[in-house]
């Protein structure tokens, strides 16, 4: 028996991964590959059964005016470059009824960090959307969103926490994130939240009941033994607060970033990344329930595949993802249920909306 298949075979008799075995899994080649992706798959199974879940979510678009202006990043834009937008309230609320009407439960804001937005723009925003359909779960504002406003406010992030709490918001994106490594941060991202500071929010937003989305973005810059770091990371934040709802997967879409244009990043992550990538997370974060797939950008094939390998959910609906189109993904808009139904059944699976918490509907 090899190396690996020890292993695996010790991992599904409840050995936990380290970092450094972890990157060994993420950096596999050959049919060593399909030992990892069959023994993550089992794990699936072991943990959430044969339902893959989905949420009837939809992406609002607030502006693409950013502070940040990552490398990364198609979508920002400076206040005075063409195509720059902010949405007004009369923009906002058409988006919530649109989303109302189609049965949405999940409202997502997606948004460039606005240098003239405030806390009080943030609470905003949801009082819009709320008077629109009170019911509906607000899933928003990352890590570098809730430190923005603190600064502007010169306050601590507990109290701009509390005060999205209490306006509305249900949970708090895990985005920002991108790989938890500050050498590739200051690569990256250099204008975002440092490490350190995306951790401790995301505690003290976990210790005040609001849970988060745990997000990885791999395949620009980073090294495997940095991924397996992030998920390290991120294992340890969940063993402590138990607050994360699931790990989105989000491979880096390369085409229109001026990373890659600059030559700095690679052409975003392979097919044997993606899945491996899905798999291994399955194997290493134990105290995780939920892996998701971004769908909208590896594709529908992709996404089944990686169904077979460790991911258990396949995100929402969406209806509008700029985000990922912008950097030059096609048929990243919207993911019709019947669709979602055709591959998952073909796997012999059965598929189950859910709510954001992954309540069953």
């Amino acid at each position: 028996m090899t190396k690996t298949s020890t292993l695996l075979d010790d991992v599904l008799g409840g050995h936990r991964l380290t970092d450094k075995e972890a990157a060994g899994l993420l950096s596999a080649k050959d049919r060593t590959i399909l030992k990892i992706l069959s023994a993550a798959d089992e794990l699936r199974e072991q943990k959430t059964g044969s339902v893959v879940t989905y949420v009837k979510n939809q992406n609002l678009h607030v502006t693409n005016i950013c502070k940040n202006l990552c490398g990364f990043c198609g979508f920002g834009r400076k206040a005075t470059d063409e195509g720059a937008y902010c949405n007004d309230r009369e923009a906002i609320q058409a988006k919530a009824r649109l989303a109302k009407e189609r049965g949405v439960t999940e409202i997502c804001f997606l948004s460039g960090v606005h240098p003239g937005f405030t806390l009080d723009t943030y609470c905003e925003l949801m009082d819009w959307v709320h008077e629109v359909d009170p019911k509906v779960h607000i899933h928003a504002f990352s890590p570098d969103e809730v430190a923005f406003a603190a600064k502007k406010l010169k306050c601590p992030t507990t109290e701009v926490l509390a005060r999205l709490q209490k306006e509305g918001l249900g949970t708090i994106q895990g985005t920002a994130a991108e790989i938890l490594v500050d050498s590739v941060r200051e690569v990256i991202c250099p204008r975002k939240v440092p490490t350190a500071e995306w951790i401790r929010i995301i505690r003290e937003a976990h210790t005040m009941g609001l849970r988060s989305t745990a997000t990885i973005m791999y395949g620009s810059y980073e090294s495997s033994k940095d991924q397996a770091e992030h998920l390290g990371l991120l294992r340890a934040i969940q063993d402590e607060t138990h607050g994360f709802t699931e790990l989105v997967t989000l491979p880096f879409v390369h085409t229109n970033t001026p990373l890659f244009q600059q030559g700095i990043a690679r052409a975003g992550s392979t097919g044997r990344e993606d899945l491996l990538m899905i798999a291994v997370a399955r194997l290493f974060l134990d105290n995780f329930d939920n892996i998701q797939v971004a769908w909208g950008k590896v594709g529908l094939k992709m996404t089944q595949l990686a169904l077979l390998s460790g991911a258990n959910d396949l995100a929402g609906t969406m209806f509008t993802d700029d985000v990922t189109g912008n950097a030059g993904a096609s048929g990243s808009d919207y993911l019709d249920p019947k669709d979602m139904e055709r591959i998952v059944a073909d796997l012999g699976r059965t598929l189950r909306q859910r709510t954001t918490l992954y309540e069953l509907v």
